[in-house]
C-alpha cells in the first residue's frame, strides 16, 4: 500500500530512502522509496515510529498512524550549512536565537553591515560530543506554513542556550558561520534602536523577503496555493508556470501561510563581497544584499538612519512620529493595510516625509498572523496588466486602494526584466542641484545589479497612473524598452508632508557606483531631512 512520500527542503522527490517502520510492540519492517519518492509497504493498522536514512541527508525519526488519509509527507534536509536568527528582528537589547543547521563544527560571528562589513563579535565554536549534533532536522509535511521549528529538537537543555542581545547600534547585522571543512552561510538580523535617535527611518523589505523564500518547497511564487500532492520529480515538466502555456502564478482563490520561521538562503552575502561589487544572482539583486548598498551609502555620505523591518512599522515598534523621514528601497512588495494607512497618514496629515528608492513597491496586501507566518491577498488574476487585474491597477488596489496614492507610481509590465539609463525631464527641478545636468541628457549608466544590468531604472519599473496625485512632478523617465521607463517624480501634501519615488529595482544597485544617482539621492534626503 502506498504510506507517503519522500522529499527533501525543496519538495524534490528523493528515491532510495531506507524507512524502517517499528510497531508499538517492536517489531519492525523495512523498505525504500522509489523513484517518485513513493513509499510502498505492507503494514497493518496502527501507530509506528519511522527511522529514515539516505547518505548527504540527516536521518531522523517520525511518527506516523496508518491507514493513512492521505498519503504521508516525510521530509528530509540535505547535509549543509544554513541558519536564521529567531526573531529576525529585535530592538537594542532584545535577544535573538540563532539557529544554525551544521553537520559538522561551525564558527559564528557577528557582523554590522555599513559601507564596510564590521565584525563586531565572535560568538564561539559550536559542536556536541555526539556525531552531527549541530544537525537540524526538518518537521514532516508543508512546513512552509508552520516553520522549519529549529532548535526545537534536543535544545532543551540550558547548555545549549544560543541567544544574542541586540547591538547598541540600530543597522543590518549578519551572522557569519563557517565550518573547518571551509562551508560558509551569513544570515540577516535586524535590529532597530532602543528609541529613536536619527531623524530618519530606514525600512528592510523583510515581508518581500519572506514572500520569496521557498526553502520548505513553497514562496508565494512556487506553489503560492499549496504543495500539491507529490513532489517534484522534474520542475520544467511539472509545475504549470513552466508546462502551461496559460498559467498565471496567482490564480487560487486564497492562498495558505508562509511561516517567517525559515531559513532564508537568498539573503546570503558571500564573505569577501563589498558595497561596490556586482550584486549577483537571480534573487539577491533585489533582496537584502542589495538594501545592503542603500544602508552602506548612507553612512558614506554621513546620513544617520535609524532600522527597522516592516513588520516593526506594522507592530508599532517604529514611531513615524518621531522622524522627519522615511526610507523604503529596492523592493517592498508586499504590506499590511495597517502599514499603507500609517504611512499615509503621516504624510498627508502629519508632513513626513517618504522617499521611495525601490520598485514594484506596496503592490500586494498581506496579513500577518499571530503564529509568525503571513497570508498574501494575491487575488484570482489572470496577468498583471489591468486587463489581468480586472481592470485595477494592483494587487492592492483589488482589495484597497492603487499605491500610487500613495508613491505617485504603480507598477506596470513594460520594461520588466530590462535595464537602462534615465533620461532628463525637468532640469531645472532642486533634486539635480549641483550635478549638471540638462535636460534629454542621462544619468544612471553604472549598476551594480547583475540579473537585468544596464542602468539605474529596471528589473521592475513604475509609472504614474491616474490614481497619482494630481500635482506629481515627472523629473525623469527611464530609457527602458516599450516606453517602460521608471518615473522618477515628486509631489507635496498640504500638511508639508512629501514624496519623492524613483519607480525602480535597480536604483539602489546605482547608489554605490554613479556619481549623479548618488548626488541626486543625497539633494532629496537633505532637503528632507531640512
Amino acid at each position: 500500500m502506498l504510506i507517503g512520500y519522500v522529499s527533501d527542503e525543496r519538495y524534490i522527490a528523493l528515491p532510495d530512502v531506507l524507512l524502517e517502520f517499528i510497531s508499538v510492540s517492536g517489531e519492525s519492517r523495512e523498505t525504500r522509496s522509489r523513484a517518485s519518492g513513493a513509499v510502498h509497504l505492507e503494514l497493518p493498522p496502527g501507530e509506528y515510529r519511522v527511522v529514515l536514512q539516505k547518505p548527504g541527508f540527516g536521518a531522523k525519526f517520525s511518527r506516523i498512524k496508518l491507514p493513512v488519509e492521505t498519503p504521508h509527507h516525510f521530509r528530509l534536509l540535505t547535509d549543509g550549512l544554513l541558519g536564521y536568527a529567531w526573531p529576525k528582528c529585535v530592538r537594542s537589547g532584545e535577544s535573538s536565537e540563532f539557529r544554525v543547521h551544521s553537520v559538522e563544527a561551525y564558527k559564528l560571528e557577528l557582523w554590522r553591515y555599513g559601507y564596510s562589513p564590521e565584525f563586531v563579535k565572535s560568538l564561539g565554536w559550536h559542536d556536541e560530543h555526539g556525531p552531527r549534533a549541530v544537525m537540524q532536522t526538518t518537521p514532516d509535511g508543508d512546513y512552509t506554513q508552520t516553520g522549519a521549528e529549529w532548535n526545537k529538537v534536543g535544545y532543551a537543555n540550558s547548555v545549549h542556550s544560543q541567544h544574542v542581545p541586540g547591538p547598541n547600534r540600530s543597522g543590518l547585522y549578519y551572522f557569519r558561520a563557517n565550518t573547518v571543512s571551509g562551508r560558509q552561510f551569513s544570515f540577516p538580523w535586524v535590529v532597530a534602536p532602543a528609541k529613536p535617535v536619527a531623524p530618519m527611518a530606514v525600512l528592510a523589505s523583510n515581508i518581500t523577503w519572506n514572500a520569496y523564500n521557498n526553502f520548505g518547497g513553497r514562496s508565494n511564487y512556487i506553489h503560492a496555493d499549496g504543495l500539491p500532492p507529490t513532489p517534484t520529480i522534474n520542475s520544467r515538466s511539472e509545475l504549470k508556470r513552466y508546462s502551461d502555456a496559460g498559467h498565471f502564478t496567482w490564480g487560487a482563490d486564497n492562498y495558505p501561510p508562509l511561516s517567517f520561521d525559515r531559513p532564508e538562503p537568498f539573503n546570503h552575502i558571500d564573505f569577501a563581497e563589498r558595497i561596490t561589487n556586482p550584486i549577483e544572482g537571480r534573487q539577491a539583486c533585489h533582496l537584502a544584499p542589495a538594501e545592503w548598498r542603500l544602508l552602506g551609502w548612507l553612512e558614506q555620505q554621513n546620513f544617520a538612519y535609524d532600522y527597522y523591518g516592516e513588520t516593526q512599522l506594522d507592530d508599532g515598534t517604529l514611531d513615524l512620529s518621531k522622524y522627519r523621514v522615511l526610507v523604503i528601497a529596492v523592493h517592498p512588495e508586499y504590506w499590511t493595510r495597517r502599514m499603507y494607512e500609517r504611512v499615509k497618514r503621516w504624510v498627508f496629515e502629519e508632513g513626513g516625509k517618504l522617499v521611495y528608492l525601490g520598485g514594484n513597491g506596496l503592490n500586494c496586501e498581506i496579513e500577518l498572523l499571530p503564529n509568525g507566518s503571513m497570508l498574501c491577498h494575491n487575488g484570482k488574476l489572470t496577468g498583471l496588466s489591468v486587463a489581468g487585474l480586472g481592470g485595477y491597477e494592483s494587487r492592492y488596489a483589488i482589495r484597497h486602494e492603487s499605491e500610487a496614492n500613495l508613491l505617485g507610481v504603480v507598477f506596470t509590465l513594460p520594461g520588466a526584466m530590462t535595464g537602462a539609463p534615465y533620461r532628463v525631464v525637468d532640469a531645472s527641478h532642486w533634486a539635480f542641484a549641483g550635478t549638471g545636468l540638462k535636460a534629454g541628457d542621462t544619468f544612471g549608466e553604472k549598476s551594480l545589479h547583475m540579473r537585468c544590468p544596464g542602468g539605474a531604472s529596471g528589473h521592475e519599473t513604475d509609472k504614474a497612473s491616474p490614481s497619482s496625485p494630481a500635482n506629481v512632478k515627472i523629473i525623469a523617465k527611464g530609457m527602458n524598452p516599450d516606453d517602460g521607463g521608471a518615473e522618477m517624480l515628486t509631489f507635496d501634501t498640504s500638511s508639508g508632508g512629501s514624496v519623492f519615488s524613483v519607480g525602480s529595482i535597480n536604483y539602489v544597485a546605482s547608489l554605490p557606483v554613479d556619481e549623479n544617482i548618488s548626488k541626486i539621492t543625497a539633494n532629496v534626503l537633505r532637503r528632507f531631512l531640512g
